[in-house]
């Protein structure tokens, strides 16, 4: 969700420019002006493309960040675009388990930005190489940004990544194959759905790393399956082979196959029951879900009217009225 500081701290200057010559009978409207300033506000940033959670306010300068990463070489996060509509994004660092690098941090923003502008897109499959999906951070990148500060940076940075990810106007599915541990784990939860194959597992394994985990899994594990059953899969008490993840709803389904090749068309099939139909209408779709999950009812609702203008009356609405579509038999 957009950055609640930020916003208080924009209302807040503007609230203060406004009272510094009012009196106090004003009270009333100053209170009306913060919420609709507040609700504006927020929807505005979050129909910005791009627009991150943390910003030089929150004393994150992302340049600096990425010039630390960059010393963390290794691996690549690679996308294949197919002509069905449906992208193909690969973690490749098979020496590493797939281990993000501070280099494949960098690329997977990298990534990021070039689906936002993927016009003729409708879904993306998260999968690692070499049949496994990830192992989290790699080590040396973790030892190298050692300091508290570093680590915050890296979570900003992170999180700032995998929301833009979230909010992509695609239908995101994780392919887990093998293990996905760590930030890996943390990176399923951003995606729409999840699918494991018979012999993969999620583990998140923070807590016995020290830490917790850092690139939002957390609160979008929360979200996926309440906060309770997080504790207990954070906590350690549910290891999530992929029959227990399919029961507590982290997993969307279990595919036939553990085969590389073999699981991964499974899933391009499983992910087209979901994107058949014109571009426009399933990115109107997903922003409107995005919407409805993120933002206050009213904003919602907003968004809602704003997006439905850009596809009532559109080619595929007028060829559906022409065709006289029946959905009753």
């Amino acid at each position: 969700m957009t950055s609640l500081c930020w916003i208080q701290d924009t209302v807040c200057s503007a609230v203060t420019d406004q009272t510094s010559t009012s009196s106090e009978s004003s009270t009333t409207e100053m209170a009306s002006f913060l919420k609709t300033s507040s609700l504006s506000v927020r929807k505005k940033l979050w129909q910005q493309t791009g627009f991150p959670l943390y910003n030089t306010s929150h004393g994150f300068h992302e340049e600096n960040v990425k010039k630390k990463l960059q010393q963390f070489t290794g691996g690549s996060v690679d996308l294949h675009k197919e002509d069905s509509g449906i992208g193909i994004l690969i973690l490749n660092n098979p020496s590493k388990k797939n281990a993000f690098s501070g280099v494949m941090m960098l690329q997977l923003l990298e990534k990021v930005i070039e689906l936002e502008n993927w016009k003729e897109g409708k879904g993306l499959i998260v999968c690692g190489a070499k049949n496994t999906f990830c192992s989290g951070s790699d080590l040396n990148a973790v030892k190298g940004l050692g300091t508290s500060q570093d680590g915050v940076e890296l979570c900003m940075f992170m999180q700032n990544t995998l929301t833009r990810f979230m909010r992509l106007p695609l239908i995101s599915v994780a392919l887990v194959q093998g293990r996905a541990m760590g930030g890996g784990a943390e990176f399923t939860t951003a995606c729409d759905f999840r699918l494991m194959t018979p012999s993969s597992e999620i583990r998140f394994v923070h807590k016995e790393m020290g830490i917790i985990p850092s690139w939002g899994g957390t609160a979008r594990l929360i979200e996926i399956i309440g906060s309770r059953q997080t504790l207990q899969v954070l906590g350690g008490a549910l290891k999530l082979d992929s029959t227990i993840a399919l029961k507590i709803g982290i997993a969307d389904g279990i595919l036939q196959s553990s085969d590389e090749e073999k699981s991964l068309e499974e899933a391009r099939r499983w992910l087209q029951q979901f994107i058949s139909g014109p571009p426009e209408v399933i990115r109107a779709l997903k922003t409107v879900v995005s919407s409805g999950k993120e933002l206050a009812l009213e904003e919602a609702l907003e968004t809602e009217r704003d997006v439905l203008s850009t596809v009532w009356g559109g080619p595929a609405h007028l060829e559906a009225i022409a065709s006289k579509k029946k959905f009753n038999k």
